[in-house]
C-alpha cells in the first residue's frame, strides 16, 4: 500500500472504525476537533465514552505504532479529551483512552486495540 502520510492516517482510522464497531463499540464521532487538537475517535463501550487513538505504520522505519504515544502525547489527548467533556456536559461520564496500533508492515493490517492504554495525565 503506497500512500501519503494523511491518506495512511484516515485509512487507519476506517479500519480502527470499523474493527470498533465489530467489538461492540458506538462511535460518537470522528476526527473530534476543538481549540486544542483532535481526537481520531469518540465512542461509547456500554457506559463508558472512549477516546481512541488509532496509529497506523507501514513499515518498521519510525517503530511499532502502540508504541508512539508519548508521555507529551497523552498530556495533549488529555486536555483535548477535558475540553470535548467540558463542551458536551459530560464531565461526570466514566471515560477512557485506548490506543487502535495498525501494523501494516506484512502488507495486510495486523490491528491491535489496547483498551485503557494509558490514564489522564494532570498537566
Amino acid at each position: 500500500m503506497q500512500t501519503e502520510p494523511h491518506q495512511l492516517g484516515k485509512s487507519g482510522e476506517g479500519l480502527a472504525a470499523d474493527y470498533l464497531r465489530k467489538r461492540g463499540y458506538q462511535l460518537v464521532e470522528l476526527n473530534a476537533r476543538n481549540h486544542l487538537g483532535e481526537i481520531d475517535i469518540v465512542a461509547r463501550d456500554g457506559p463508558t465514552l472512549v477516546f481512541v487513538e488509532v496509529k497506523t505504520r507501514l513499515s518498521p522505519e519510525y517503530g511499532n505504532p502502540k508504541h508512539a504515544i508519548t508521555r507529551q502525547k497523552q498530556n495533549r489527548l488529555t486536555r483535548v479529551a477535558l475540553a470535548y467533556l467540558k463542551k458536551t456536559g459530560q464531565l461526570h461520564t466514566k471515560a477512557r483512552f485506548d490506543v487502535v496500533s495498525i501494523d501494516w508492515t506484512q502488507g495486510t493490517p495486523q490491528i491491535e486495540l489496547i483498551q485503557n492504554a494509558f490514564e489522564a495525565t494532570r498537566r
